[in-house]
Order: C-alpha cells, then sequence, then structure tokens
C-alpha cells in the first residue's frame, strides 16, 4: 500500500549507475522540489530493488540504460507496483515502451527542472487520487477517483476486482466495470478481509458473490456476473477452508 504521508509530500528512490546522474537528480530535487524526500539512491537494479523493499517510496526515478539490467527489467521484477515510476534518461527514443510499461513520466537529461517541477505535481496528484479508505471511520464504502472528481463505491457492491497490470478492474452489482490507477494487492491490504478472498494473483473475489465452484478440469468459481476464474494451486487449501464458513457470514 502508498506510505501513509501527507498528501502535498512524496518520497522517492533515485536509481542510476552513475554516480553524476544520482548525485545531480538529488541535489536538483533538494534544491527545487521540497515536495519530495529522497530516501536513498542505487546504483543497480539489485541495489534498487532492496531500497524499495525496505522504504517502500512513493516514487522510483529510474535510468534507463544500466549494465547487465537496465530500468526496464526493473519494473518487470514486479507483477504489481505500489510505487510509480519516473524513467530519467538521455535517450528519447524509449517514449512509447516506457508508457507500455506502466511509467508515470518520462524526463530526459539534463534536466529541465520546470518539467521536473511539472511531473512531480502530476505525480502528486496521481497520489492523492488513490483511493483512500480510513479503517477508525467507514469499512463499508471506498472512494475511487472519477472524471471530475471522486464516486464512493459500496464494498458490499463489489463482485471482483482484477489486476490489468498497476491498474485495477473493479467489477461492481448493476454498474459499469471501473479502471483504477492502483494495484490489486492495495485493495486486497484495504477490504474488508472476511468479506474477499484473492484466489490467483489476477483475480479477488467478493465471497458472497460466488455462484458455484468446480474441480472439474481444474478449480474454478463463477461469479453471478457470469465471469469464470481459476483457483490457484496454492490458494486451494485455505479457499476449502474459508468458503464454508465464509459463506455463512455473508
Amino acid at each position: 500500500m502508498y506510505p501513509q504521508n501527507s498528501y502535498n509530500k512524496l518520497s522517492a528512490v533515485i536509481v542510476d549507475d552513475e554516480l553524476h546522474g544520482r548525485e545531480n537528480l538529488k541535489k536538483i530535487i533538494e534544491n527545487y522540489c521540497h515536495e519530495i524526500k529522497i530516501l536513498g539512491c542505487a546504483a543497480c537494479v539489485v541495489e534498487a530493488k532492496e531500497l524499495v523493499s525496505v522504504h517502500n517510496p512513493d516514487v522510483v526515478f529510474l535510468d534507463i540504460s544500466m549494465p547487465v539490467l537496465d530500468g526496464f527489467d526493473f519494473l518487470n521484477e514486479y507483477d504489481e507496483r505500489s510505487f510509480m515510476a519516473v524513467f530519467v534518461t538521455a535517450h528519447d527514443e524509449f517514449g512509447i515502451k516506457a508508457v507500455k510499461a506502466g511509467a508515470s513520466d518520462y524526463l530526459l537529461k539534463p534536466i529541465n527542472i520546470k518539467e521536473l517541477k511539472q511531473t512531480i505535481k502530476k505525480l502528486l496528484m496521481t497520489k492523492n487520487q488513490r483511493i483512500k479508505t480510513d479503517p477508525a471511520t467507514d469499512m463499508d464504502k471506498i472512494v475511487i477517483p472519477a472524471a471530475h472528481g471522486f464516486k464512493v463505491l459500496l464494498v458490499d457492491d463489489i463482485i471482483r476486482l482484477e489486476a490489468e497490470g498497476c491498474y485495477t478492474k473493479i467489477v461492481v452489482k448493476e454498474s459499469k466495470d471501473t479502471i483504477v490507477s492502483r494495484t490489486l494487492k492495495d485493495f486486497e491490504e484495504s477490504i474488508p478481509k472476511e468479506k474477499f478472498f484473492r484466489i490467483h494473483k489476477s483475480h479477488l473475489v467478493n465471497l458472497k458473490f460466488i455462484r458455484d465452484y468446480s474441480k472439474k478440469d481444474g478449480n474454478y468459481v463463477t461469479m453471478t456476473d457470469g465471469s469464470r476464474m481459476e483457483i490457484s494451486r496454492r490458494r486451494i487449501p485455505e479457499f476449502s477452508r474459508i468458503i464454508k464458513t465464509a459463506l455463512k457470514s455473508v
């Protein structure tokens, strides 16, 4: 889940194999972009993964061309990412590939301070539009960004959630599907665990909307919206244990 920092702040990690590149970007951010706190710098993908694991940053500023493993290899290490990625590179030919990789932005070296500030503004907007669920108040509702504001969804109306890269598709009863810029893992951590079960790395289902379960030709659940999804083999024992109890309670 994204760190619970104040809305006008971002935490970040810088990844660049060149010392000058790391120090230059860090200095520019510290001098001109006070919304960002640099948590650490990495010279390679291995170091970057360790920093992300330890600090859970909001954003990773990421060089593309690095020896052994490059910036795209780093992103490919994650099935789901809780951080936003901004490529910082001297090469302008990777723009389309960066978009496909789910990067939030693409900055060219040498860094233009005005463009950097615009990127940070966009990152803050993205962070602030993430779904916010306050466990101390109302666990029955979630708020998601909409075209001109936000939309409130009742948790009990959500049939299932499906991972689509760094996005999640929310399937709601008697409503259009919604695509949200948030990972499935974030949802799994914020919605009631007694009502939802992650049957697969790509699927989180509301137990009360399961229509049937079949072991024929594998293990599958069919939901009330007609969707049929496989249960991961390693999740079958836990699913079998909770399904009877859970269905009685919803």
